[in-house]
């Protein structure tokens, strides 16, 4: 199959997810055509099967601000027919599944019929969804889309709720590709972190309000007060310059290390022993997910999609949202229980295993020859 993807191109969730799922689909045999403004993050060296397309935007005077979902609807009707797509895999309701179907529209003008695809993954239903000026658009999206998933049970849910939906929408879970956590702990790299051998408590996210960055330091506090331990901070963003000025307020700022963005998360979560995730919301937790894929036990809000990634008691722990008295308990429990920390990242890598890309990617292929089929027959008759 010839399949054009259109995502974000950054290290967020979604991006990350849409990128491996191209790669791994390349190496099938099928062929992918990203397009989108920026070469995604993850893509890696161009194969001869995998393609990347620039969605440039020019600078027109006219507009206050520039028509991007009008540019990447003209590019995919572009690729589409210079490559002879069979279909268009949008990953976000907007601009992408928006541009997506108004691309379809033009290309049945012209005779040509591609079905879309459309995934949803979380702050386009959960933050962008609760806007009234968004949430006709978004509606409109999942309704005319040929098929939609979602990538938690949760967010299926929130979806059904939240918009006027008319149709079915299927759980494709997210999922990790194993063989990037088949590497040895870098251990120099855990020794600058922690010389003396303490615990590595890692987080990995954007650093948004959602993910209440000062649970975690407020976490961290609670165990730094009971045992040695370092705190691992992976990522930036508008709450990163506040949680370094409270952990310097709270006399833990030596034991904080902010280490900025990095391509490869895989690095610094093989050289911790647990990951807090305490967010308002998850949609799914691919953080968490690939934690557990490190064999590092999570602690987690039960908030979202996260109860369908870690098992209560077995791969972590989880607590309500804010409950940073709980969290800090349990993951104290694990540090100072060395059997059942062992035991718990043997259970955390386990858990992972249900989620791994060869697993997931079959549910995609047979959405596509099932879209596919559909068309075929639709256009014969």
């Amino acid at each position: 199959m010839k399949i054009g993807f259109v995502c974000y191109p950054t290290f967020g969730g979604s991006g990350v997810v849409a990128t491996e799922l191209g790669k791994a689909l390349a190496e099938k045999g099928h062929e992918l055509h990203f397009i989108t403004y920026s070469a995604p993050a993850r893509m890696g060296s161009l194969k001869s099967n995998l393609f990347y397309h620039e969605v440039r935007v020019s600078d027109y005077p006219l507009f206050d601000y520039q028509p991007y979902e009008l540019v990447l609807t003209s590019k995919m009707v572009e690729v589409t027919i210079a490559h002879d797509l069979d279909l268009l895999h949008v990953h976000y309701a907007i601009p992408h599944a928006s541009a997506a179907i108004m691309a379809r529209d033009i290309l049945k003008a012209k005779g040509i019929n591609v079905p879309v695809v459309t995934t949803l993954h979380g702050t386009d239903i959960t933050l962008l969804g609760r806007e009234p000026a968004f949430e006709p658009v978004i509606a409109h999206a999942i309704n005319r889309s040929d098929a939609v998933t979602a990538v938690s049970e949760s967010l299926r849910s929130d979806t059904l709720e939240l918009f006027g939906v008319n149709r079915s929408i299927e759980v494709v879970n997210n999922f990790i590709c194993a063989r990037h956590f088949e590497k040895e702990a870098d251990e120099s790299f855990r020794q600058s972190i922690a010389p003396s051998g303490e615990p590595i408590i890692a987080h990995i996210s954007n650093f948004r309000p959602v993910k209440r960055l000062h649970d975690v330091l407020e976490v961290f506090i609670r165990i730094r007060q009971k045992t040695a331990a370092k705190l691992l901070l992976v990522g930036d963003g508008p709450e990163r310059s506040r949680i370094e000025k409270m952990a310097m307020t709270a006399g833990v700022d030596e034991d904080v290390i902010c280490i900025g963005k990095i391509k490869n998360p895989v690095e610094p979560l093989l050289i911790s022993d647990l990951f807090l995730l305490p967010s308002e919301t998850e949609s799914f937790g691919l953080a968490a997910l690939e934690a557990l894929a490190a064999s590092v036990p999570v602690i987690a809000s039960d908030s979202g999609g996260i109860p369908e990634v870690v098992e209560h008691g077995k791969s972590g722990y989880l607590a309500p949202v804010g409950d940073v008295q709980r969290m800090s308990d349990h993951a104290l429990y694990l540090l100072q229980n060395p059997e059942e920390m062992s035991q718990f990242k043997r259970m955390a890598k386990d858990r992972s295993k249900d989620f791994q890309i060869e697993k997931i990617l079959p549910n995609y292929e047979a959405i596509y020859q099932r879209l596919m089929f559909a068309f075929n027959t639709d256009v014969k008759s």
